[in-house]
């Protein structure tokens, strides 16, 4: 949803002026590219200047090849980046959250192309557009985490940039990691992997199918059924304490994104129920960053994740190899 702090002088203006700057930008080029979107087929500047990302993967996939923007919105649950990403975008204006995008903020970085969600709501493409080429990827409705998802989404933005051979290498670069990795922890398809976010009215379990789930099938781990069960939901409802045995698994995951997460995550650690879980009795109970693990995603994300898998399961030193 777009934030209207416009005004209603300013609402009226909005449209020319938005012409205006498209034009100024896309005349002072002149070269175009096409792009297949969830819009159809949009032309973008083939050599962008001005970026504004509104979903977090399209942050993490213009870092990733070496392009900053001048704006992005706050990850889910803050008011800046996410932490993973800081260092990566210092400088760069926030322009809304995952929910409410502030128009006044994107219109004054004067973008020549503008990355966002594919959850994108229509009447909100047709303002974006308006301003910049405004890039959407494509997904379906009845399974928005379909496979590779995720990488679509980053090669598309990676597109839109003019930076595709750079993404490849990035992904390939990624692969090689995963593979590595995914033989030093040996699974054999047996290591069950609970991914679990703790919110101050209780925890809800992480889909198997979004973004880290996705890293975590891809390291040879398996999800507990209740996460394997949702195709197009990122997380079940929330679940009570008398129901955590249904998500527990070898090793449990456990995130938060406030300190009003961690404080019900403190309090619920001290009940029975969470002291019966196998994962807890084993001392495989392990603390990771919400906003990393249940909000981001993208190859700079992925990367941050496998940091923290060598960290903790194995007890390495992280081994950065993202994009310069």
């Amino acid at each position: 949803m777009l934030a209207r702090p416009l005004g209603r002088f300013a609402a009226a203006i909005l449209v020319p002026i938005t012409l205006l700057f498209t034009g100024q930008v896309l005349a002072a080029d002149g070269q175009l590219r096409t792009l297949d979107t969830a819009h159809g087929e949009i032309q973008v500047p083939a050599h962008p200047q001005r970026v504004v990302t509104l979903y977090e993967a399209a942050l993490d996939a213009t870092l990733a090849v070496g392009v900053e923007p001048l704006g992005a919105v706050a990850t889910r649950g803050g008011t800046d980046v996410a932490d993973y990403i800081a260092d990566r975008a210092q400088g760069v204006a926030i322009v809304g959250g995952p929910r409410e995008i502030n128009l006044e903020e994107v219109l004054r970085q004067r973008p020549d192309l503008i990355l966002a969600s594919p959850f994108l709501a229509e009447a909100d493409y047709q303002r974006l557009s308006r301003i910049a080429p405004t890039v959407v990827p494509k997904h379906d409705a009845e399974r928005p985490f379909g496979d590779d998802y995720w990488r679509k989404e980053s090669e598309l933005f990676a597109d839109a940039l003019g930076r595709h051979d750079q993404i490849e290498a990035v992904f390939e670069q990624l692969d090689q990691r995963i593979e590595r990795l995914r033989q030093q922890l040996s699974p054999e398809g047996d290591v069950r992997v609970t991914l679990m976010r703790w919110n101050p009215q209780g925890p809800i379990v992480m889909s198997d199918k979004v973004f880290a789930g996705d890293v975590l099938r891809r390291l040879g781990f398996v999800a507990p059924e209740i996460a394997q069960t949702l195709s197009s939901r990122p997380h079940t409802d929330m679940l009570s304490l008398e129901n955590l045995g249904r998500a527990d698994g070898d090793w449990l995951l456990l995130a938060t994104l406030n300190a009003e997460g961690r404080d019900a995550l403190a309090a619920a650690q001290r009940q029975p129920a969470f002291q019966r879980l196998e994962a807890v009795r084993n001392g495989h109970v392990l603390t990771v960053d919400g906003q990393l693990w249940t909000s981001a995603a993208g190859p700079l994300a992925a990367e941050r994740i496998l940091d923290q898998i060598e960290e903790k399961m194995l007890g390495e030193p992280a081994a950065d190899i993202a994009a310069q």
